[in-house]
């Protein structure tokens, strides 16, 4: 997470032996139960009702974490999430969520201009 420059970050730590993923999990694992437990710390943590939260998913082990949050969305996910999610995201890109929130393509920009880190993104479909 602090490489990232993240505040909070939850996920499973994947063992890697020789560089090479084994399949195992280290630790206990993030289930639907811990991401919704996550997502109240976090807004605890740093003040925020969950009213005022957003949770992104795809899969049915994101059904708590988006029901929790006051808003939830369902990101090219399965049919069970997209049922209980107040909005699905059908594109294949992430950045669409901003959008779904209000934020402009041009505050974007000027965030990752203010940071030093213009990365411009081309909207369309994935190169194959």
């Amino acid at each position: 997470a602090e490489e990232l420059g993240l505040d909070f970050c939850i996920a499973n730590e994947l063992e890697v032996v020789g560089g090479v993923l084994t399949g195992r999990v280290l630790g206990p694992v993030v289930d639907r139960a811990e991401k919704a437990a996550a997502l109240r710390r976090a807004a605890d943590q740093f003040g925020v009702p969950l009213a005022q939260c957003v949770a992104v998913g795809d899969g049915a082990n994101d059904i708590d974490m988006l029901t929790t949050a006051g808003l939830g969305i369902a990101f090219n996910a399965k049919p069970a999430l997209r049922e209980v999610a107040d909005t699905a995201i059908t594109h294949p890109f992430l950045d669409v969520v901003l959008f779904v929130l209000g934020i402009t393509r041009d505050e974007v920009e000027a965030a990752d201009a203010a940071d030093g880190m213009l990365r411009r993104v081309p909207l369309g479909p994935p190169a194959s």
